[in-house]
């Protein structure tokens, strides 16, 4: 069963990102999580982790690319 649940939320967790991105809305996924809260606290919680852990890897991401350009650049402080 926490295979199901876990695909699922992993399922909302992107879908909802890519309309965060579309509609420019970084709380969505907090209103999104609310409404699954109303009927199941524990696809709640494995979704908002999901969110979570999706969203953090973005900005781990961004940061690593941003770092990379700039140490190709020379503008890395010694």
């Amino acid at each position: 069963m926490a295979s199901f649940i876990d695909d699922l939320a992993d399922s909302l967790a992107k879908d909802t990102i890519k309309a965060m991105d579309k509609l420019g809305d970084d709380r969505l996924y907090v209103e999104v999580g609310k409404v699954i809260a109303a009927a199941s606290t524990t696809l709640e919680e494995a979704y908002l982790t999901n969110v979570r852990v999706r969203l953090a890897e973005r900005r781990g991401r961004e940061f690593l690319l941003d770092y990379v350009k700039k140490a190709a650049r020379g503008e890395l402080p010694e």
